[in-house]
């Protein structure tokens, strides 16, 4: 039985679930003030590797301050139960976007695009790799702002090893140089975003095949369909942005975050440009002017 009561959390509602435990929508008595708190697995309470990746999450997120990285509360154990409080963020993620079959607007993708790439970009001035950057993680508050969530895989820049021998990442949005076992950085985190930011785009994810292997295989040998080439109505900026991202030689991506931004921010400007050109000339075809 998961207990209802953990200190002076009450557990009220589960709203998501994952490999190393359950998040709930909780009320802190205390502070009065929503919360969520993510509980370990009661199976895995002896597992080393898991309670080691749940600390890790916690202190990871704790030592990033940004406006779009879930804020880290506390890190608990009562009877035995181990938990997280963090930020509330309880209004769906993009993968849910994604799945509700709608495409997400261009303009959107853009700006969650920035937003994130500025979270990512303040993680790795503190050293750390997310290492597993897709819609699941990225989850949006009642006010609509993307906040990037479960830093469980994320390890410190300096830790990578060439040929390691587990490959860390979700195979749908991994970087090439992790399966060809080369020392990560910073591009693989930007990678995964800008393989994020196609799914929500085009509601395809960049490589798809029968088995992950052949997904995987996918990211390192075949070539990239442009975003625009299969949903024309993108942007050729935006289309391109995504591309160069994902390039599969990470010398060739955007060498910075703040490069990668500024890109992004200019596509954002001319699809507000087109955008705003495309009304005036409906308005003159009805005679509004």
């Amino acid at each position: 039985m998961v207990p209802m009561r953990l200190r002076q959390f009450e557990l009220r509602e589960i709203i998501g679930q994952g490999g190393m435990g359950t998040v709930f929508r909780s009320f802190d008595v205390m502070l009065e003030r929503e919360v969520a708190v993510k509980l370990m697995k009661p199976e895995l309470a002896d597992d080393k590797e898991a309670i080691t990746s749940f600390l890790r999450e916690a202190k990871a997120a704790a030592g990033l301050n940004h406006s779009n990285i879930i804020h880290i509360y506390s890190f608990d154990e009562s009877e035995g139960n181990r938990y997280l409080v963090m930020e509330l963020a309880n209004n769906g993620s993009l993968d849910s976007w994604i799945e509700s079959g709608q495409l997400v607007p261009e303009l959107n993708v853009l700006d969650i695009g920035i937003k994130i790439a500025s979270a990512l970009d303040c993680a790795n001035k503190h050293g750390l790799l997310h290492r597993d950057v897709k819609p699941a993680n990225i989850l949006f508050n009642n006010e609509g702002e993307p906040k990037l969530v479960d830093f469980g895989l994320a390890i410190q820049g300096d830790d990578t090893e060439v040929g390691e021998s587990v490959i860390w990442g979700t195979p749908y949005y991994i970087a090439p140089e992790k399966i060809r076992r080369e020392r990560e950085d910073f591009l693989a985190d930007m990678y995964s975003l800008a393989g994020t930011l196609y799914h929500a785009l085009t509601s395809r994810v960049p490589f798809d095949a029968p088995t992950v292997e052949e997904v995987v295989l996918a990211h390192v040998e075949s070539p990239l369909v442009p975003p625009n080439k299969i949903i024309p109505s993108i942007t050729e900026m935006t289309s391109q942005v995504i591309v160069r991202a994902m390039a599969k030689d990470p010398n060739e991506r955007y060498q910075s975050y703040d490069e990668f931004i500024m890109a992004m921010t200019a596509a954002r400007s001319q699809l507000l440009i087109q955008t705003y050109r495309s009304n005036d000339s409906e308005d003159e075809k009805k005679g509004w002017w």
